[in-house]
């Protein structure tokens, strides 16, 4: 069992390449876009939010102070849903439109198909590749069904319509009717 191979010595080591150059110079750029952004945030609270000088105020003073501050925090919460919802519209408009776009880069033209005769065996075979064993036929499957001799009895009873209309019309065909039915029973 070998565990390491014999390599050929590298006589070069090869210098750093410009992509080793660009992560290093992108990394900068990153630690110094954090530090802006600290920075400008600092600034921003020192502008907005002067440091509270509460020793030495009385009550009355720390009420009125709590009661300004509370108006600040509502205005701020205001801007902040406002802001909140103008986001939340924009990123739906941008979902609508790219969807737009996709429906109309995504439209072409569907061939017209072609009537094609596949027997049940070839459609498994298809479906089913090599799994599929043995022929299937759909014929041997069905049920064979004979016809009857009822269509000649019904022929004998039918006979002449119109005879049989005649001698059905009135009450006399009705009695007929009625006593046939009943003797059936």
């Amino acid at each position: 069992m070998v565990l390491f191979e014999a390599r050929a010595p590298c006589h070069r080591i090869p210098p750093a390449g410009p992509s080793i150059l660009l992560l290093t110079r992108a990394c900068e750029d990153l630690q110094q876009e954090r530090q802006d952004r600290e920075d400008e945030k600092d600034r921003y609270l020192g502008e907005k939010l002067p440091p509270l000088k509460l020793s030495g105020m009385k009550m009355d003073e720390l009420h009125n102070l709590c009661k300004q501050l509370h108006s600040k925090i509502d205005l701020v919460d205001e801007e902040r849903y406002d802001w909140e919802h103008k986001v939340i519209k924009h990123n739906k408009d941008i979902n609508e439109l790219k969807m737009k776009v996709q429906d109309l880069g995504g439209k072409f033209k569907k061939p017209a198909l072609r009537k094609v005769r596949v027997s049940a065996d070839e459609m498994m075979r298809a479906l089913l590749g090599s799994k599929h064993k043995g022929s299937m036929d759909l014929r041997a499957n069905l049920k064979s069904v004979k016809k009857e001799d009822g269509d000649k009895v019904l022929t004998s009873e039918v006979g002449d319509w119109r005879k049989n209309v005649e001698a059905m019309s009135g009450m006399e065909g009705r009695k007929k009717m009625f006593d046939a039915a009943g003797s059936g029973q």
